[in-house]
């Protein structure tokens, strides 16, 4: 076991708590932000969470992590389904670095010429 999820998810959401004091306009705004995704009914739940764990893993969030693997369990997602979105975000990383090598690369190449 890597993480203590559902103990991470639970220590997020209480440290979280401390941000909402001094700053309640912007805690609402981001809780209006969740409840507004998937309004329009485009997307089921199963889909939207497998969306947000590729998306949790492309940004290194590990309380994204915790709290949509546990939405996603809720909402039906089987292991199947979720090796296919998470192989997409490997996929992506892979060739966000491939992307980013190619522009250190000209980069480096500009600078030759300085």
């Amino acid at each position: 076991m890597l993480n203590n999820w559902p103990e991470l998810l639970q220590a997020s959401r209480k440290a979280g708590a401390g941000f909402s004091g001094p700053n309640p306009g912007m805690m609402a705004a981001f809780q209006n932000l969740n409840a507004a995704q998937g309004s329009n009914g485009a997307l089921d739940a199963k889909m939207r969470e497998l969306i947000a764990l590729a998306v949790a893993v492309t940004t290194r969030c590990d309380g994204c992590i915790a709290a949509h693997a546990a939405a996603a369990r809720k909402a039906g997602v089987t292991e199947a389904e979720l090796s296919d979105a998470l192989g997409t975000a490997i996929a992506l990383n892979a060739g966000a670095a491939y992307i980013y090598s190619v522009r250190v690369m000209d980069a480096f190449g500009q600078f030759e010429k300085a």
